[in-house]
């Protein structure tokens, strides 16, 4: 193969005339990976599980409602909702809103779209897996929180939930590291994060194979450190005999 490999471009200052290298530019994209996996797994979390509780509610509209929202984020694909998310989602928000989200610096708009889009297509995948999660719970449980006295809301925060997460914690394990790969697609709208860095670079430099090698090792060890954190949280709050821990 007539290639020739350079690594010290890693250590070249940019081309744009900015105090940083190359190196630096992937840097910064590995944080606004992480930046945006972080507070976008935060939001799915929070929206599948107010849908997955949705669906196990003896209510229809509720049940429907959610089911609709599964079925519809989980079945447009996801490079469609990022573009949804920054080209359309601002013109159909009410009054001023939509104006003041587009005058938000560059970076920011980008962020904020990625985070809202990526947040809410993993909530529906994050809702199926919170809904198996407690019909997975003995009958029972629910009956004896409302005979002990506990409202419906009560007993699944304080009883259901909390056993329900420990269950299905190799799962959302498994969410959090497909979303860190799926942040790639916010490239697609601009955010910068480690893959749209790596493309820059291969644009300046011309050294495709140094960059997209820097990048895999980056998203290796980041899947690394997750999935490390994740078994440290499973094996703190595990219940013994439960299954999934």
């Amino acid at each position: 193969m007539d290639y020739s490999w350079y690594w010290g471009v890693l250590l070249q200052p940019v081309a744009t005339g900015e105090r940083d290298t190359y190196f630096g530019w992937l840097l910064s994209g590995l944080v606004n990976t992480v930046v945006l996996t972080v507070l976008a797994f935060a939001l799915a979390l929070a929206i599948g599980t107010v849908a997955g509780i949705m669906r196990t509610l003896p209510s229809r509209v509720a049940n429907a409602a959610a089911a609709a929202y599964v079925s519809i984020f989980r079945g447009v694909p996801l490079i469609v909702q990022f573009f949804i998310g920054f080209f359309a989602l601002p013109e159909w928000l009410p009054g001023s809103l939509g104006d003041q989200l587009k005058a938000l610096p560059p970076h920011l708009q980008f962020m904020s779209a990625s985070v809202l889009t990526l947040g809410i297509y993993t909530g529906s995948r994050v809702c199926e897996q919170v809904r198996a999660g407690l019909m997975a719970r003995p009958r029972g449980q629910l009956q004896a929180a409302l005979a002990l006295g506990l409202t419906r809301a009560h007993a699944y925060r304080h009883v259901l939930l909390p056993m329900t997460f420990r269950t299905i914690a190799r799962p959302l394990t498994s969410e959090l590291l497909i979303m860190s790969k799926n942040s790639a697609v916010a490239s697609t709208i601009g955010l910068l994060e480690l893959s749209g860095q790596a493309r820059q670079l291969v644009d300046y430099t011309a050294q495709p194979y140094e960059s997209f090698i820097c990048v895999t090792l980056a998203y290796i060890a980041l899947n690394f450190v997750i999935l490390r954190a994740m078994n440290w949280l499973r094996r703190r709050n595990g219940v013994p005999g439960l299954m999934g821990n």
